[in-house]
């Protein structure tokens, strides 16, 4: 199946998120913050999962990173609590396929998204 990155330093959801992917047979890589997700920047990706507000470095950097890397051309969904209408405009200027607000989805409507993405691609 794919293979999914998930930048979230809320732990509790990203777990949920990545079992819930994982039984559906996908390979997840889980980083905490934006630091460990650099270390990832080489890796291939066939989905990103990207929150905005985290330590070290923040998901908007990330973005801009991932945009330049060989995982420049595959969806990145920006999945974040920062309600402003600025940011989103700046992530979808940056390459983001999506700019989805956490309080909108459960973790299983996170995941029927990401397969819409999977199965596109």
């Amino acid at each position: 199946m794919a293979n999914i990155l998930i930048v979230d330093d809320d732990i509790v959801n990203s777990q949920l998120l990545v079992n819930k992917l994982s039984s559906a047979g996908h390979s997840v890589v889980h980083a905490t913050d934006g630091e460990g997700a650099r270390g990832n920047l080489t890796q291939k990706y066939d989905l990103i999962l990207l929150d905005i507000m985290m330590p070290k470095v923040d998901g908007i950097t990330l973005l801009s990173e991932f945009k330049q890397s060989i995982n420049k051309n595959i969806p990145i969904l920006v999945y974040t609590n920062l309600v402003v209408e600025e940011t989103k405009k700046k992530c979808m200027d940056l390459g983001a396929t999506e700019v989805l607000l956490k309080v909108d989805f459960t973790p299983q409507t996170i995941v029927e998204r990401i397969e819409k993405y999977i199965q596109k691609s």
